[in-house]
């Protein structure tokens, strides 16, 4: 393995560490800035948002910028971002402080993954990519329980000058470990729009926004579940992350390795499937006789962290299997359907607890990927007039 990936992981472990972190700091911000959790929780979806939208326009400005350079700066903007955070003096203060965190997470992320591809072998490009995305489930795995630890500590604030400390690390180790040089092609915005229509890229894409909204209507409440549903009291909750988190980069790495070996697309459709049928599982546990509950709350857990983490990497590969020579606008596209996965999520689990129960969520979260099934056919579409790839080429 190419040690430059781990490198490159340290970027997303940072931006994972304050993406998971926050569902866990959301009381407390509330509670120091005087708005209601409903708000706070607007955060997420704010940061999501400008995620989605403006990772494509960063990316078309910068498309011909030394990779390394852009790199360097997006940690680095992340990193102010996270300061500005922490100082932050009240709650729009901390919105905007997001919003900018979130244009360099966004730039940074779909950056990482087209270097990771660039600096691969072809056979070898979707295990680039799951070693990359790593980062994130290593931070689901110990950022989120480690932010949560130090906010008990040092408040929340505290757990964001944590994440600045990662971003500065991960500004000098790609500085110091990345060759210069490393280019991509100067696309505009309507080029990068353009690449939706390629063959299969629409179902795709489709298929990546419905498995994340699935999966976050759950995450973002995973604590709510174990203690409202699942009767554990708060002490637990940094378990049952750590449980999530671990089942996360197992099958992050299992799913990068799956994709070079058996395909892709099988994998997207195993993961899409286990997905489905794990996060009904969260809505059937808290039902189950008192004895057994807990145990199986903790197996489904870990295994959903699994089948979760496995489908970012498979998905991401093929995407660049659908246009190998696309792959900076398919990764950033991809990136975009995901973030706004995270925002539809974070909106419909919020809903869910708003007009049911926390047992509740697991099966509506269950539908989305499921609906998914039936996107991933639009893949296999016929390839599009002519004039709609003229831009691309």
């Amino acid at each position: 393995m190419d040690i430059r990936l781990i490198w490159l992981a340290v970027g997303t472990f940072a931006i994972g560490v304050e993406s998971f972190a926050i569902s866990s700091l959301l009381p407390q911000i509330a509670d120091s800035t005087g708005v209601s959790l409903t708000q706070a929780g607007y955060l997420v979806i704010a940061f999501s948002l400008a995620n989605a939208f403006g990772s494509p326009i960063l990316a078309a400005l910068t498309g011909t910028a030394d990779r390394r350079r852009i790199l360097t700066v997006s940690a680095l903007v992340f990193t102010v971002g996270a300061v500005w955070a922490a100082c932050s003096y009240g709650y729009a203060d901390l919105m905007a402080a997001r919003v900018l965190m979130a244009f360099a997470a966004g730039l940074y992320s779909a950056t990482a993954q087209a270097t990771g591809v660039a600096i691969s072998s072809v056979d070898h490009r979707a295990r680039a990519i799951s070693v990359i995305v790593g980062g994130t489930s290593m931070a689901v795995a110990f950022g989120a329980p480690l932010g949560a630890l130090v906010a008990g500590y040092a408040s929340w604030r505290g757990s964001y000058f944590m994440v600045a400390g990662f971003g500065v690390v991960a500004a000098l180790s790609i500085w110091i470990m990345l060759p210069a040089g490393l280019r991509g092609a100067q696309l505009g915005i309507r080029q990068r729009v353009a690449a939706i229509a390629l063959p299969g890229v629409r179902g795709a894409l489709l298929t990546t926004l419905l498995n994340l909204a699935g999966a976050f209507t759950v995450i973002i409440y995973l604590a709510v579940i174990a203690t409202q549903a699942i009767g554990l009291s708060r002490e637990w909750v940094p378990v049952v992350l750590l449980a999530f988190g671990i089942g996360a980069a197992i099958g992050n790495a299992a799913g990068g390795q799956l994709a070079d070996r058996v395909g892709a697309r099988r994998t997207v459709v195993g993961a899409t499937v286990m997905n489905v049928l794990l996060l009904a599982a969260m809505s059937v546990v808290p039902h189950l006789p008192g004895g057994i509950m807990v145990g199986a709350f903790f197996a489904v857990v870990v295994l959903w962290g699994a089948t979760g983490w496995a489908f970012p990497p498979a998905q991401a590969s093929h995407l660049l299997s659908l246009s190998p020579g696309n792959a900076p606008l398919v990764l950033s596209l991809n990136a975009s359907a995901l973030y706004l996965g995270i925002a539809a999520g974070s909106l419909i689990g919020g809903l869910v607890l708003q007009y049911g129960t926390p047992s509740d969520l697991g099966w509506v979260g269950a539908l989305l990927p499921a609906l998914s099934l039936f996107g991933m056919g639009l893949t296999a579409t016929r390839r599009p007039p002519r004039a709609a790839l003229a831009g691309l080429g």
